[in-house]
């Protein structure tokens, strides 16, 4: 079994567009050739990485596992590129860190275990925090940078953000719920359905926005800040939820299946990314802690061109507003 690059790249962009359309436009080749090297790439692996809608293409459960791998892959081949292979003093410093909940539980702590590995002499203080103390952290000097819910920013005067992940949200169901055989549902289908809500990092506030910006309230059976809760009373046949891919899994602690549909109507994808002080001169242990963790995040999409220092990129040109 022989994998490419090209086959990783168009993976990648596949993943993140959603249609076959946008990501060969995005990476400036055929669609054919986009469809070719994925269906090549399934035939590799032996399974189906997309599942094909009407709509678009979505990813199968094999598809968010070979994703990691995908992305792992690529933030390798990046850092190989960029690493200064004739530098003989290695960096070292303390980064201070402030993380939030859905952060340090679903993305942060493999690409933190990567940078230790990477970066020895660096000692990076992560601390766990609420997102607005996060942001009082950074205006105060206390921390550094924040890897958190970039979407949530609320002082976005004072601070600087970069996202490095766009995660959708999907509607999780129970195993045969009539929903699954829908070719399209909306959030008007959702509303009558008893609704698990999750409160954790102000999940139940974003959910509040989308739901209210279609005039529709969900019809909420149980709120909770626990999302290992949330899969098993949806995986129990309790309620349904809406929740990002990133912290979806597809069964639930007892071994239920939890299955996943993409929704009609427009919902914001949770944007995990960094945060810090717009007026801060950063570190040099700072600055490599932030561009490692955006060549493993992102760095499989991005341009091939070098990366500006962040001290000396245009204002506002790395920035994103969330939800």
């Amino acid at each position: 079994m022989s994998l490419s690059l090209r086959q990783f790249r168009y993976f990648l962009a596949t993943a993140e567009k959603g249609q076959v359309s946008l990501a060969a436009a995005s990476l400036n080749v055929s669609q054919s050739t986009v469809t070719g090297a994925l269906k090549q790439l399934e035939f590799n692996l032996g399974v189906s990485l997309f599942r094909r809608l009407p709509s678009g293409v979505e990813l199968t459960v094999e598809g968010l596992r070979f994703l990691t791998h995908a992305r792992n892959v690529m933030a390798a081949v990046s850092a190989a590129q960029r690493a200064p292979l004739t530098e003989n003093r290695p960096l070292a410093g303390v980064v201070r860190v402030g993380v939030t909940y859905t952060v340090a539980g679903y993305f942060l702590p493999p690409l933190y275990g990567r940078f230790a590995r990477a970066y020895p002499d660096i000692s990076v203080e992560l601390k766990e925090l609420p997102r607005a103390a996060i942001e009082a952290g950074l205006r105060e000097g206390e921390l550094d940078v924040a890897v958190m819910l970039v979407s949530n920013l609320a002082d976005r005067r004072r601070l600087r953000s970069e996202v490095l992940l766009s995660s959708k949200r999907r509607l999780w169901l129970p195993v045969e719920h009539p929903l699954l055989a829908a070719d399209r549902i909306a959030l008007a289908d959702v509303a009558a359905l008893p609704y698990i809500m999750l409160s954790v990092d102000e999940a139940d506030q974003t959910a509040s926005r989308y739901w209210g910006a279609g005039r529709l309230k969900p019809n909420v059976l149980f709120v909770t800040s626990s999302v290992e809760a949330v899969r098993s009373m949806v995986a129990d046949g309790l309620g349904v939820t809406i929740l990002s891919d990133m912290v979806y899994r597809p069964w639930s602690l007892d071994g239920q299946r939890i299955e996943q549909r993409n929704l009609a109507s427009k919902i914001p994808t949770m944007d995990v990314g960094l945060a810090w002080r717009r007026d801060r001169q950063l570190s040099a242990p700072t600055r490599a802690f932030m561009d490692f963790l955006g060549l493993a995040a992102t760095g499989a999409t991005q341009p091939t061109g070098p990366r500006l220092p962040r001290t000396l990129q245009p204002e506002g040109a790395t920035e994103k507003r969330g939800d």
